[in-house]
């Protein structure tokens, strides 16, 4: 069996309501059929915080093995590099991230705050929230960005916000079975973040065709005026549906990057900026030159049913 502890820090909790969703494997299918034992969950536990705190104690004194802790929202290190704005029982949690993080053989930053700063780093960030082992996009948070597990792991950054729910529990399945986990440049699990929320939007005909919307709650692509990050995410959410249902886009909703490390983006979120007509930031691996040539083109090859938005979403 392989233990997990969850400590929540300066969050919501969106991803620990998330995990609740998953199907494949269920919560319920990772504790009982994929050889994880919960130590302790914040939400889920039902012990007294005394219980709480005596395994705290056994796990930094060496006495309780941890195999996987999992650390839910940013690290708050404000007062002046105290933390003590978010603390408990007068410490500051981001040492006893610390602490934990010594005697874990993996460590998972479970959402973007974990990984990244998340929403709480944005700027003015008043409580000087930075991620576990990333601030924003630049290597090194709480812990500097050559710190390695007991298994020789990075922190493993399951991004989101929140997380994909089948993201979290198949790479917590995975690390329990001691599976390898290659992960990309930013510690990301390589399997759940090597395609972009485009693909599978079932918008996609209309950017192709430069059929865009000006406003929100229509048919057509939401890239070029509604700040829809969806070409430029990496994210499982168009090819594993949240819930089985659906997902942003499918909601009428643009892509707001949530897995990425400058989430949330100093902008307005329902705008694109632009040069001239052309988008600053373009889907990836398209070059500047060649997509304004093609959209010039785009739009008057489009068909009658992709012009006049007929096509279900």
């Amino acid at each position: 069996m392989a233990t997990l502890f969850w400590l929540q820090t300066g969050a919501c909790g969106g991803d620990s309501l998330a995990i609740l969703s998953a199907e494949t494997p269920s919560l319920e299918q990772l504790l009982t059929d994929h050889g994880v034992e919960l130590l302790w969950h914040p939400s889920l536990s039902h012990q007294p915080m005394s219980q709480h705190d005596a395994i705290y104690q056994r796990i930094v004194s060496g006495e309780q093995t941890l195999d996987i802790l999992c650390v839910e929202g940013s690290i708050v290190t404000a007062p002046r590099g105290t933390g003590l704005y978010d603390s408990y029982r007068g410490r500051a949690k981001m040492e006893m991230v610390r602490e934990l993080a010594q005697q874990a053989g993996v460590v998972v930053a479970m959402g973007t705050c974990a990984a990244f700063g998340g929403v709480h780093a944005a700027a003015p960030n008043p409580s000087d929230c930075t991620g576990l082992q990333f601030d924003r996009d630049r290597p090194g948070g709480l812990l500097p960005p050559e710190w390695r597990s007991r298994r020789g792991l990075p922190v493993v950054n399951v991004a989101g916000c929140p997380a994909h729910p089948h993201t979290m529990t198949q790479t917590l399945a995975g690390l329990a079975a001691g599976w390898p986990l290659p992960l990309d440049g930013l510690n990301r699990p390589q399997a759940f973040f090597n395609t972009i929320v485009h693909q599978g939007c079932t918008r996609n005909e209309y950017h192709e065709y430069d059929i865009e919307e000006l406003e929100p709650g229509g048919r057509a692509c939401l890239f070029f005026n509604l700040g829809c990050q969806g070409p430029m995410t990496q994210a499982v959410c168009n090819s594993d549906l949240w819930n089985g249902v659906s997902s942003k886009t499918r909601a009428g909703v643009p892509c707001f990057g949530c897995t990425s490390p400058t989430f949330p983006r100093e902008a307005d979120l329902f705008s694109t900026p632009k040069i001239g007509d052309i988008p600053v930031r373009l889907p990836l691996g398209v070059e500047r030159a060649r997509y304004m040539a093609y959209k010039n083109l785009a739009r008057a090859a489009a068909p009658a049913r992709v012009r006049d938005k007929k096509m279900d979403v």
